[in-house]
């Protein structure tokens, strides 16, 4: 899917624009820490962009952030789906300027914060989504091949999706396809002139420091991931639901089953992490309007940034 981000239009009625901060950027480079203190010292609403916060009992394997390290500011679209439904961009998009209205009606500022730049664009831009029902029959059809044709097939109807989907990501590749299909063309999203104001702050940080963040979230995480995808599985959850919600439930999955060992999983884990790290900062890099920082050393120009954004 291509972006045109409509920057210019938009600067002409700037001055009546409601105000919102954007912190993104790749996994492991700190975003909720610091939309946690943005907002403290601005009156703040964080609001979570995350393609996997936004489920129920998902908690370790999407590093949810916990009550403690909200410090008491307001915490938006976690825990709004159940694992068992699927949640579109469309959804979020839906919900989210819902709370950016209800934000901003009581004085305060919300900050979008996350790494799933679709949710993000898809908010701030407007973005008109081709309007496809589920279609059983062609569902059905599609679910006899194997992973590997669908995302071939998508490739060939789509590659601008392609290339920005998680090609393991077995739902969200048969629904890309339902739609193409269904349209009988590639559909075009469509992005329209932005209605707010929008800081947008990018973190990123040196390739050793981001893959020793990476190591250390991993290993910090087990056993627990391990427990809690057990858990879901007994509530119902299928391992082929499971598989869906990205690399830590997949690969966790997997261990789960008695399919990889521990070393096996830490290995494939850490690599396929650092991959989608990569991929992140590429839909993010499209974005001209982004402000590049270091969290840690970079960390009073943000907050200088937000301040004469905010006056």
């Amino acid at each position: 899917m291509s972006i045109d981000y409509p920057f210019s239009p938009f600067y002409v009625s700037m001055q009546l624009m409601q105000k919102i901060i954007v912190v993104c950027g790749p996994t492991a480079t700190g975003k909720t820490s610091l939309a946690i203190q943005i907002a403290q010292q601005h009156r703040g609403e964080v609001i979570s962009a995350d393609s996997r916060e936004v489920y129920t009992r998902l908690d370790i394997g999407s590093a949810k952030v916990t009550t403690q390290e909200m410090q008491n500011i307001p915490h938006h679209l976690i825990n709004v789906a159940n694992p068992h439904e699927i949640f579109s961009v469309a959804d979020f998009q839906k919900l989210a300027k819902q709370v950016i209205s209800e934000i901003h009606s009581r004085g305060n500022i919300p900050i979008i914060c996350g790494g799933t730049g679709m949710y993000i664009d898809a908010t701030i831009f407007e973005t008109d989504f081709p309007s496809v029902p589920p279609n059983p029959e062609l569902r059905l059809e599609l679910e006899q091949k194997t992973t590997p044709e669908l995302f071939e097939q998508l490739q060939r109807l789509d590659q601008d999706r392609a290339e920005n989907i998680d090609s393991q990501n077995r739902s969200r590749i048969i629904r890309a396809l339902e739609i193409a299909i269904t349209l009988g063309q590639v559909p075009k999203t469509i992005h329209k002139e932005s209605n707010y104001q929008v800081l947008w702050i990018g973190l990123t940080l040196p390739k050793d420091q981001l893959q020793e963040n990476i190591i250390k979230r991993i290993n910090n995480r087990i056993p627990a991931l391990f427990d809690e995808i057990k858990n879901l599985h007994a509530s119902g959850v299928s391992f082929e639901r499971l598989y869906s919600f990205g690399l830590e439930y997949r690969y966790g999955a997997e261990y789960v089953q008695g399919k990889i060992s521990l070393d096996a999983f830490k290995e494939i884990l850490t690599n396929k992490t650092w991959q989608f790290a990569k991929r992140q900062m590429t839909w993010f890099k499209r974005n001209p309007e982004i402000h590049w920082c270091n969290p840690v050393s970079d960390k009073q120009k943000i907050l200088q940034l937000v301040k004469e954004f905010l006056v």
